[in-house]
């Protein structure tokens, strides 16, 4: 007997799982919101425009990562700011083609979460991750290729298609029909659920010649945005990209099966988490906040400039913590000025010292 695709099977495309194992997740992810909400309260207007980009940069850049395309930050954060206005002195000649183009997409799925999925609105988020791309024939169009689109290892020895989509002219019935589940009130059963089977479902189709990973997680924040009424902000894609092992594992399970469980389940927890990590952003702003305001007016143009390039490493600060040599080279000064001004910071509370002589190491000290 031939094996079947998940698409193949009489029941397509009705994935299942138990959404009553959701229950509490559920309860989780929207008391984590309702925390979210509090902290965006306490955030001056300057603080959640940075809260912003940075949501939407992470997820821009890490989405990106998981498919092997790096994204410069900086020009990324950049078109991000150009499009809400927020930076109009912004000389947009830095902006690279691939960062103006998830930009734009990023944008659009915050601006659009309440619009109904169509598919003008694929199209067109298709178009802006491939324009001025080479390697796409048709930007902003299903794939229309006679041969297979297969899923394939990269071992060239033995090489394994590890999934097969549907024929190209099956593609439009198809992403018909998913655009109908996706705006129907039936789907609206789990947030959570409705989130992790979207993606599959999605990927499972396969729509596009290249993009469909990208595209497909755009689709899982306005799944999240819509179940909550308002722009999600947590960055999926990052967690997502920390865990592409298990990532990839989940969505491979579904390949020849429509039982979902341990991909939804997966899902929920990478969403969870993503939402813990938005929390902690916030708090890091606010923390941010309050240390540049109590220090205001005591610090010299050295340790202002240090702490801003702390503060721009995110919550996680320097990887092993702020050295002597980082202060030296992001201050351009001599060892014994670095070393009376990081005395002066922990003396005002703006850091925290660990270990001694070359293993010193200087934290912020954030609550």
């Amino acid at each position: 007997m031939p094996m079947l695709w998940n698409w193949q099977l009489p029941s397509w495309p009705k994935f299942t799982y138990n959404s009553k194992n959701l229950a509490q997740k559920e309860r989780r992810f929207l008391l984590g919101l309702g925390g979210t909400t509090a902290f965006l309260k306490n955030l001056d207007k300057s603080d959640y425009e940075r809260f912003i980009v940075e949501i939407l940069s992470q997820e821009g850049i890490e989405s990106s990562k998981i498919e092997g395309e790096v994204l410069d930050r900086e020009s990324l954060q950049s078109s991000i700011k150009r499009h809400f206005g927020l930076n109009l002195n912004v000389d947009s000649r830095r902006e690279g083609k691939k960062e103006s183009g998830m930009a734009e997409l990023l944008c659009s799925v915050y601006e659009s979460y309440q619009q109904p999925l169509t598919h003008e609105m694929l199209w067109n988020w298709h178009s802006m991750l491939f324009k001025d791309h080479s390697q796409i024939d048709e930007p902003g169009k299903y794939r229309t290729h006679i041969e297979p689109m297969q899923i394939v290892s990269r071992r060239y020895d033995q090489p394994k298609v590890f999934f097969e989509a549907p024929p190209s002219a099956q593609v439009p019935h198809e992403m018909t029909l998913f655009i109908d589940w996706f705006n129907s009130a039936e789907a609206f059963d789990s947030i959570l659920g409705r989130a992790a089977i979207a993606h599959v479902y999605f990927e499972s189709i396969h729509p596009f010649e290249d993009g469909n990973g990208r595209v497909g997680r755009a689709l899982v924040e306005k799944i999240l945005s819509q179940g909550i009424g308002k722009p999600a902000l947590i960055a999926v894609s990052k967690v997502l990209e920390q865990r592409k092992k298990e990532y990839y594992a989940a969505l491979e399970k579904c390949n020849q099966t429509l039982e979902a469980e341990e991909l939804v389940d997966f899902f929920s927890d990478a969403i969870l988490q993503a939402a813990g990590e938005s929390i902690r952003l916030l708090n890091f702003l606010i923390e941010k906040a309050k240390i540049l305001l109590a220090l205001s007016g005591q610090l010299n143009a050295r340790q202002e400039k240090s702490l801003l390039r702390i503060f721009e490493a995110g919550p996680s600060g320097f990887k092993g913590g702020l050295s002597a040599e980082n202060y030296i080279a992001i201050t351009k000064t001599s060892r014994a000025t670095a070393t009376r001004d990081l005395a002066d910071l922990v003396a005002k509370g703006a850091l925290v010292k660990t270990g001694e002589l070359r293993h010193t190491r200087y934290w912020l000290k954030i609550q």
